[in-house]
């Protein structure tokens, strides 16, 4: 089992570890624990690097097999040996764009659903840019421009956020987290984390985020388009605050 230290410090960019178990046929390892998110609920991937012995194999993806976490390996050095120690090292200048990113989803999210009475229904992203499908019968403009303000006043309110791993039992009990479709999480997960953007939303999410919602910066709508009578896609990127 591999510790997922980002669950608890999504700020970590770099760790220590031990190789537990060697995958030729994948050429990966798996580690006792580790920083890199290996993708997931619209969030891609991290890159970087893992320095064992005194090579350096970048971080090609990650797959989850045999009940472990795989660490895919670049480069044609000779793989390591369990019991190894290893380093990683994240690429964080993208991470830091994706926290961001993610958090941004968030408020949108909070907004579209407490002003407007809008679920999610889907979501990609990219470092700095992202779009999200809302339940919405109609989408125009003037309707864009607002949501576009609400959010950029929310980024502006400095609203912490705050992450935890609740019992499942005690996370379906919260009534907030129904809406985010936690009864679709499989039967055997025992534990739910829990990401609270305080006062505006509260998802079940696996993801990394910022602490504050003023690391954002400021939240731009690039398109928005049709997707079904009651599905409307909003593109959005987020930019350095001015």
């Amino acid at each position: 089992m591999t510790i997922l230290l980002y669950q608890t410090d999504s700020y970590l960019k770099e760790f220590d570890a031990e190789v537990i178990a060697v995958n030729p046929d994948l050429r990966a390892v798996a580690l006792n624990q580790t920083a890199f998110y290996p993708g997931g609920g619209g969030q891609p991937a991290d890159e970087g690097t893992l320095e064992i012995r005194s090579e350096s194999f970048p971080i090609t993806g990650f797959k989850k097999q045999d009940g472990a976490l795989w660490h895919l390996l670049g480069g044609d050095s000779t793989l390591p040996e369990p019991g190894e120690p290893a380093h990683g090292i994240l690429n964080w200048d993208r991470r830091y764009r994706l926290m961001r990113t993610h958090t941004a989803m968030h408020i949108l999210c909070g907004v579209a659903f407490h002003q407007y009475g809008a679920f999610s229904t889907g979501n990609s992203m990219e470092p700095l840019s992202a779009r999200m499908d809302l339940e919405f019968q109609t989408m125009h403009g003037d309707l864009v421009a607002d949501i576009e303000t609400a959010i950029n006043k929310e980024i502006a309110a400095e609203h912490p956020l705050n992450v935890r791993i609740l019992p499942r039992a005690e996370a379906f009990a919260i009534p907030d987290l129904i809406r985010t479709k936690i009864n679709l999480l499989p039967e055997g997960i025992p534990e739910v984390r829990v990401v609270e953007i305080e006062g505006l939303d509260l998802q079940a999410d696996g993801g990394t985020h910022v602490a504050n919602t003023r690391e954002v910066g400021r939240f731009r709508v690039t398109d928005y388009k049709s997707k079904g009578a009651i599905n409307k896609r909003i593109y959005f990127a987020v930019e350095d605050a001015a």
